[in-house]
């Protein structure tokens, strides 16, 4: 899904200031950095104070527990509960990129990485992938690889080339990194991923554009430690 990527994203494909690692099983699902992507990836981060690289106090779910300087949150020991939280702005227009750190032996049955407006839900009765569970979510559910929007499976991210579905389905899943890149163009209403230094292509089309979108996260896994941080963005 999202591998035909030519004209997204805008510009000429540049190489990544990384190459990824050797051992990954991203690389060869990987495709080419625009001009522009490559540009926000290779500049360095703004200040780590600024607002975008913090968890939103209002905006998150009573179990999770944000830190003294708002770029982590812990969720708390909770049973049956499915519980997320957004960043504290978001982004309505131009090219925006977010880390985020989320150990991968702290993550559970049901860790997503999304985007959401401020109307998604923040928790939810039992263990499910909450952001992607409503039309007001987007996200990736890590441990399968399976992206989520409106309560619907959407299929494997990334897709493999030349590898029917079916097959897909019965592969096991890539094991996904601590780091995580998200990559929202919210000009052209589309979100993509960077796992290993590998630019995975488009996950997600049509999202809202001219409303603000924010990094969002969903756990059920007591003890799930995740750090934001907002990178870089253009406008066009």
């Amino acid at each position: 899904m999202g591998l035909s990527l030519s004209g997204w994203l805008g510009g000429i494909p540049a190489k990544m200031k990384k190459d990824a690692p050797s051992s990954s099983s991203f690389l060869p699902l990987s495709i080419p950095t625009s001009s522009r992507l490559s540009l926000l990836l290779n500049s360095s981060p703004v200040d780590p104070g600024d607002p975008r690289c913090r968890w939103s106090p209002t905006h998150c779910s009573p179990h999770f527990l944000l830190s003294q300087c708002g770029e982590e949150v812990t969720r708390a020991p909770t049973q049956q509960i499915s519980d997320g939280a957004r960043g504290e702005k978001g982004e309505r227009g131009g090219m925006h990129v977010w880390e985020v750190l989320w150990c991968p032996t702290h993550r559970g049955s049901h860790a997503v990485i999304g985007v959401s407006t401020e109307h998604c839900p923040l928790q939810t009765s039992g263990y499910t992938a909450l952001m992607g569970g409503d039309s007001q979510s987007w996200g990736w559910e890590l441990t399968n690889n399976q992206l989520w929007h409106a309560g619907q499976a959407l299929g494997r991210y990334p897709g493999e080339r030349g590898v029917q579905a079916q097959e897909q389905s019965v592969s096991p899943p890539h094991p996904v990194p601590e780091r995580v890149l998200l990559v929202l163009d919210a000009d052209t209403g589309t979100l993509g991923y960077v796992v290993d230094d590998c630019f995975l292509g488009m996950a997600f089309k049509d999202l809202p554009q001219g409303v603000e979108l924010f990094p969002a996260i969903s756990s059920v896994r007591g003890g799930a430690f995740i750090r934001l941080r907002y990178l870089n963005g253009a406008t066009r």
